[in-house]
C-alpha cells in the first residue's frame, strides 16, 4: 500500500494573515502540489515573538502554549516565515526549560518545525517547479531564516527552474535590512539607514524584481524603495513559486501598479 500523504500543519504568520494572505494560499498550493495534506488550525495566533523580543517572558509563554495546543498532532509543520519559524524551533524550547513537560512538547514540536522553502527541498527533496516569472530578479536573505535555520541555497535552486527568470546576486545578500521586528521601532534611525543601504544595493543589481522569505522585511524594502521613487517589484518568493503573480499586485503596489 502507498504511504499515506503527510500531514501538514501552516502557521500562516500574523503578518501573512493581516497583510498579505496571498502568500499562505501560494504556500498551500506548494505544498499540496508537492503531494501534502494542508490544514490550517483556526485556533493559531502569533507566535509570540514580539513580546519574546521585548523581555515578556510571561505573555510569550503563554502565546506559545497556544501555538503548543493548535499543532499537535501534525506531522511537520510549515511556517512561509524564517523569523516565526526560527522562533518556533530555536526558542520555544529554551523558553520552557524550567518546566519538563512543556519543555518536551516544545522541542518535539521544534522537530517538525520548518520554514517552507527549506520544507519543499530538504524534506521534500523538490527540485523543481511549475511556474514561470518574466524578469530579472535579486534574492534578499532574512537574517532569521539564513542564521537560525540555514535558508540560502534552497530558494536560489528552487527558483532557478522557474521559466522566464533570471537572477542576479544582491551586494549584502546577507546583511539586515533594518526590520528586525520590534528593533525599526525602538531605532528607527539606524533602522531607516539599514534600509536606504539595502535599496542602494537592490538598485545596483539592475533588478526589477526584489524577492525574499519573510514578509516583514519584505514591506520594509518595499516601503523604502517606493518613497525613494524606484520601480522594483517586490514579492515573496512563494508567489512566484507557486505561480501566482498574475493574479495579485507586487507588495506595496496600488491598483494602478499591477502588472
Amino acid at each position: 500500500m502507498p504511504a499515506p500523504p503527510i500531514r501538514v500543519g501552516l502557521f500562516v504568520t500574523c503578518l501573512v494573515d493581516l497583510f498579505r494572505p496571498s502568500v499562505g494560499f501560494a504556500a498551500v498550493k506548494l505544498l499540496e502540489a508537492a503531494g501534502c495534506n494542508v490544514e490550517v488550525p483556526a485556533s493559531q495566533t502569533c507566535c509570540g515573538q514580539p513580546a519574546y523580543n521585548s523581555g515578556d517572558k510571561a505573555d510569550t509563554k503563554a502565546i506559545a502554549r497556544q501555538v503548543l495546543d493548535a499543532f499537535e498532532g501534525f506531522d511537520y509543520v510549515v511556517v512561509p516565515s524564517g523569523s516565526c519559524g526560527g522562533m518556533i524551533k530555536r526558542h520555544y524550547p529554551d523558553l520552557f526549560a524550567d518546566d519538563p513537560a512543556l519543555h518536551q512538547r516544545a522541542q518535539h514540536l521544534a522537530k517538525r518545525t520548518y520554514e517552507l522553502v527549506s520544507f519543499l527541498a530538504d524534506v521534500l527533496k523538490l527540485e523543481r517547479v511549475e511556474a514561470r516569472y518574466d524578469g530579472l530578479a535579486t534574492y534578499h536573505d532574512s537574517c532569521s531564516g539564513l542564521r537560525e535555520l540555514g535558508v540560502k541555497e534552497q530558494p536560489r535552486r528552487l527558483l532557478r527552474s522557474v521559466a522566464g527568470l533570471r537572477l542576479a546576486e544582491l551586494p549584502g545578500a546577507e546583511i539586515c535590512c533594518g526590520f528586525g521586528g520590534t528593533f525599526c521601532i525602538k531605532y528607527p534611525e539606524i533602522s531607516d539607514r539599514m534600509v536606504a543601504d539595502k535599496a542602494a544595493d537592490i538598485a545596483a543589481t539592475g533588478a526589477d524584481t526584489l524577492l525574499a522569505g519573510d514578509l516583514g522585511c519584505l514591506l520594509n524594502m518595499a516601503g523604502k524603495l517606493s518613497r525613494l521613487g524606484k520601480d522594483v517589484r517586490v514579492r515573496h518568493v512563494a508567489e512566484v513559486l507557486a505561480d501566482m503573480t498574475e493574479a495579485t499586485p507586487p507588495i506595496g503596489a496600488g491598483p494602478a501598479e499591477r502588472r
